[in-house]
């Protein structure tokens, strides 16, 4: 990846130069874009430029538009010989801090439009955060999906040559403040992904803002009138956008995808929940649970090849119907939003420990009175937040659960709002390496417990899997955990929770064969770890067919996924 930046600037003095201050250690070529800025602006540009030998400053003869000044940045970071192209606003609203983060997820996926998902403080005037929304709203239907969640912010990363086509093929794009919306909706025509990392965005007291009120809002309609009859024109004449876009995350690791659903839905069911408690909680998420339903096919088709696998070994099986049809897909997702709802209550401290069954407490319990802690190997069946259910009441444990920080910011921020206090530490990784386990062995050393995931792959994984038997066909598991597991040089177990007759059940086995040995032997440890941990997830999935939440092809091959994303 060949990195420049853009920053358009219409009259922004009071910030640019520190803003190029912090940008410099960088390293990267910036295109200054002077949009036909007044006379004492235009000198300070000019100087800054002379002063950075690393700036390059093209100028507009009169103001023509901030989208008007980034696509000529990208044009020229194109013909410079560019891959990609960073825009960066000059009136100082954003975190430059999490530049790294957004180049880090460039290189990672590179076709990507890798854009900030603002996180905005008490600064911004409400008019601007309401009428976001409404934007939102128009987006959603003009792409048909919920992929994009913030189409306004001026903070992203652009795939050159996907942004040159689309600038070559005459479309129209919007050259004022219609702009950032309008190209990042036709790119996902294009089959451009999105992805989103949040970033916190401030107004400064100084900042100059060059929005007009009627004349912006005016272009900002005609921009969502085109892109609404585009949308409807590519569907009656049955140009394969949506579908293009779908196939381009299809190709994506699970890991990679962006959360379905936003920040403020979570604050929605927050506030149901401190207001009515868990039933009218319960009330608002089924007709959520439906809509997730009736839009998500990939997790829809993931759900019912699931569920066939479970009927063919177990064709009587009591919890599904005799003859598998829709309604065993919407159970299963109902499934999923009542486990939803049994975190909140867990995180929340209401569920007690009389309503768990967890009969090899007393073994686990031994274990940590000796002053060592444990590592859990977990899935994503059931409900393994309450692995709190663990803690004695006269001792509390501290219980560390690794997640994947790509898919659960949102739930996470959702965590710390219900329960601050809570003895339940969510370590967000990407991937498992030397860091992470210098960490996870001082948290050992400690006497507390390490609980990881070992049933999904990552992005990082692919490669360093070990592919075992499940329900009737070889599947793909991380060998990360069981490497990390034998690291540590502690007792490991496998520990399940499910919930059967209104009650919890929490079952945790020890692994009979140790995971750590001399590393010669290490190949047919983690052979036999994986698949004594397959085994055990297999008996789980049929006893709790609905309670299996992962709704993607749990089955595809990791040969098969390093061949699309080469292509």
């Amino acid at each position: 990846m060949k990195l420049a930046l853009v920053i358009p600037n219409y009259n922004h003095t009071h910030y640019i130069a520190a803003t190029l201050e912090a940008l410099a250690p960088l390293g990267l070529h910036c295109f200054l874009i002077d949009d036909g800025s007044n006379d004492s602006t235009r000198y300070l540009l000019t100087e800054l430029a002379q002063q950075h030998t690393w700036v390059t400053l093209i100028t507009h003869p009169y103001n023509r538009g901030k989208g008007a000044a980034v696509l000529t940045g990208l044009n020229a970071a194109w013909q410079a010989g560019f891959s990609h192209a960073l825009q960066v606003d000059a009136d100082g609203q954003h975190n430059l801090a999490d530049i790294p983060l957004m180049m880090e997820q460039a290189e990672q996926q590179p076709h990507a439009l890798i854009s900030g998902l603002p996180q905005y403080d008490e600064s911004i005037p409400k008019a601007r955060l309401y009428g976001r929304y409404i934007t939102h709203f128009w987006v959603w239907i003009e792409t048909l999906s919920l992929q994009i969640q913030d189409s306004m912010c001026g903070f992203r990363i652009y795939p050159l040559a996907a942004c040159h086509v689309l600038m070559q093929s005459g479309e129209t794009i919007g050259e004022r403040m219609d702009f950032d919306t309008e190209i990042m909706v036709r790119l996902f025509w294009r089959g451009v992904p999105t992805v989103h990392l949040p970033t916190k965005v401030i107004y400064p007291d100084n900042g100059v803002s060059h929005f007009r009120g009627v004349a912006d809002n005016w272009l900002i309609s005609k921009m969502h009138t085109r892109l609404f009859f585009g949308m409807l024109w590519r569907k009656l004449t049955g140009q394969r956008f949506a579908r293009a876009a779908k196939a381009s995350s299809n190709q994506q690791h699970w890991s990679s995808i962006s959360e379905r659903g936003s920040l403020l839905g979570l604050k929605i069911l927050l506030g149901c929940y401190r207001l009515g408690g868990h039933w009218l909680a319960r009330l608002i998420m089924y007709p959520v649970i439906g809509y997730f339903f009736i839009s998500g096919k990939h997790a829809r088709q993931a759900s019912m090849d699931f569920l066939r696998r479970v009927k063919q070994l177990r064709p009587q099986h009591p919890q599904l119907i005799q003859q598998l049809s829709w309604r065993d897909g919407l159970k299963h997702f109902i499934s999923f939003g009542n486990a939803a709802l049994d975190r909140v209550d867990a995180w929340c401290d209401r569920i007690t420990l009389s309503q768990v069954d967890f009969p090899g407490k007393d073994q686990l319990a031994a274990q940590l009175e000796r002053g060592r802690g444990a590592v859990l190997l977990v899935s994503h069946i059931g409900n393994i937040e309450l692995c709190r259910a663990i803690s004695i009441h006269q001792r509390q444990i501290k219980v560390n659960v690794m997640v994947m920080s790509d898919n659960s910011a949102n739930f996470n921020k959702l965590i710390k709002q219900l329960n601050p206090d809570s003895q339940l530490d969510l370590l967000q990784v990407s991937e498992l390496n030397p860091a992470t386990a210098m960490l996870l062995q001082q948290k050992i050393d400690n006497g507390e417990l390490v609980v990881i995931a070992a049933d999904r792959t990552s992005r990082h994984s692919i490669g360093r899997v070990q592919y075992q038997p499940f329900l009737g066909q070889p599947a793909a598991f991380p060998e990360g955990p069981f490497i990390l597991a034998g690291l540590l040089d502690c007792p490991v177990y496998t520990l399940f929770c499910i919930r059967e007759h209104g009650r919890y059940i929490v079952e945790v086995q020890p692994f009979d064969t140790p995971l750590a040995g001399p590393r010669a032997e290490r190949a047919a440890r983690l052979q036999q770890a994986s698949r004594v941990y397959a085994e055990r997830l297999e008996q789980m999935a049929l006893r709790a067919p609905l309670q299996w939440f992962n709704f993607y092809d749990f089955w595809r091959q990791d040969s098969a996924l390093s061949r699309e994303e080469d292509a």
